[in-house]
């Protein structure tokens, strides 16, 4: 009597299935972890950009709206004054633009408020996002 073991495997074909198998979730763990990457980096950047720029629209906007009633406010003043130093601010007045067209984008005072608002919400957007992103990284 032979007592040679009985193997399953010695009468299947050479194949590498469980070794494709086996790597096959260490790939997708590391496709995933790029792309979540990828988006946490491109959330995280939107998110400083929006951080940076969100002040400076505001300010100036607030800024280039309350420059004509201060001027107008210092020109009342100086009625009394001298009336070339109320036709200098009266020139300084006029010339403050009401709107500013550049490269075929029309800039206000009111428009650069609300754009530097939608940038806060741009950022806590990007925040939220790259929190999420983060996690799943």
């Amino acid at each position: 009597m032979d007592q040679t073991p009985y193997r399953a495997d010695t009468h299947r074909p050479l194949s590498f299935s469980s070794v494709s198998q086996g790597s096959s979730p260490m790939v997708m763990k590391l496709a995933r972890t790029g792309l979540w990457s990828v988006c946490y980096f491109a959330f995280y950047f939107i998110q400083q950009l929006a951080e940076l720029f969100a002040p400076l629209l505001l300010i100036a906007g607030v800024a280039w709206k309350a420059l004509p009633a201060l001027i107008g406010a210092v020109s009342h003043v100086s009625a009394s004054a001298d009336p070339q130093a109320r036709d200098a601010i009266a020139n300084v007045a006029s010339a403050i633009p009401t709107q500013i067209t550049i490269a075929g984008h029309t800039l206000t005072a009111g428009g650069m408020v609300w754009d530097g608002i939608l940038m806060m919400g741009l950022a806590a957007a990007g925040a939220t996002l790259a929190t999420l992103a983060g996690r799943n990284i």
